[in-house]
């Protein structure tokens, strides 16, 4: 298990070198194509030569390559490498703030969000895919394949401003008009968006509508699971010895059928924080998903490969932490 652990975290450099040297040049195709950013600053007005160029120069956006279109800006890469690796300096955004100090105030508030959305899919989907998958054809198999199909057919930009119009300002406005209802029900759980006076209740609707759809596909792989494994020698056999069904279906069946649940959870988290950017769009929420998108509106290269190299690592790492765990649910697989 140790020598395969080393060898994943080995496969991990070429892997994020690669995806830093593609959002690399993609940001400087940006730059290449659209101006230099630092003018964004100004508005209208058209700044002294002087203030531009001492701008420009202090944000890293005075390489020479950065006037040439479809160059790749090696150089440029180069250097921002040796400050990553050996000072961990991410740079600076137009306001010049340290990339590392948005990111850690930007972190907590997804990670929040992302939890939420975790434990909302994994415990939900799984439950409903396991009732469904042990009473196929009944009604609840019906109920949870119509509404899951549903959830999966809705794109998450469109159910996020539904529920925030619905739920969030309507029937938010019906329980902050009743004396009874308690305030942090009313205005942090169906608040329309993001309140800092409630920094969890407020973020419950949010991660609900942002793992509204990895749990559609959470509960459908768990059907199709159980399903499959609840006619399987191993449970026959189980229930041949006088096991209860309970322990039958809660350790032998359900054990087996996680596997590929749990692959897909772990995929899922990185797209969970690709999701995050609308979700936080959509909600206000001040975190990563937010942050990296108005620097691309903006052409902070900086900010984006940042932000978005560290989020490839938490993919990575969730990947790692999921081949690990299939050998905890399946003592069958071993790591040599």
């Amino acid at each position: 298990m140790g020598r395969y652990v080393v060898r994943r975290l080995l496969q991990f450099i070429p892997t994020v070198l690669g995806t830093m040297f593609l959002l690399h040049y993609l940001t400087s195709l940006a730059v290449q194509f659209s101006g230099n950013p630092v003018r964004a600053l100004f508005g209208d007005r058209t700044p002294p030569e002087s203030v531009l160029n001492a701008l420009t120069e202090r944000l890293g956006y005075d390489d020479p390559c950065l006037d040439q279109r479809g160059n790749w800006c090696i150089k440029l890469f180069g250097e921002r490498m040796e400050n990553i690796f050996l000072h961990f300096d991410f740079g600076i955004n137009l306001r010049q703030r340290e990339v590392t100090e948005l990111v850690a105030d930007a972190v907590p508030f997804t990670l929040k969000l992302v939890v939420i959305a975790i434990v909302f899919e994994a415990v939900v989907g799984i439950i409903a895919g396991v009732l469904a998958g042990l009473r196929g054809g009944s009604f609840t198999d019906y109920l949870v394949k119509i509404s899951t199909v549903f959830l999966i057919s809705v794109p998450i930009f469109v159910l996020g401003v539904l529920v925030r119009e619905y739920v969030g300002v309507k029937f938010g406005n019906t329980l902050r008009d009743q004396s009874w209802v308690p305030e942090v029900i009313a205005n942090g759980v169906f608040s329309p968006g993001f309140k800092p006076d409630y920094p969890w209740a407020s973020l419950v609707i949010p991660g609900l509508v942002l793992g509204a759809i990895s749990l559609a596909t959470t509960a459908r792989l768990t059907r199709t699971s159980i399903m499959e494994n609840v006619r399987a020698d191993y449970v026959r056999t189980a229930k041949a010895k006088g096991l209860t069904n309970k322990r039958v279906i809660g350790v032998h069946t359900l054990r087996n059928s996680l596997i590929p649940v749990i692959t897909y959870l772990g995929v899922d988290i990185g797209g969970l924080l690709g999701g995050a950017v609308v979700t936080e769009t959509i909600f206000n929420v001040p975190g990563i998903g937010r942050l990296v998108t108005q620097a691309a509106r903006t052409g902070e290269s900086s900010v984006v490969v940042g932000v978005v190299t560290m989020l490839a690592l938490v993919f990575l790492i969730a990947n790692l932490l999921v081949d690990v765990l299939y050998a905890v649910l399946d003592p069958r697989i071993r790591y040599e």
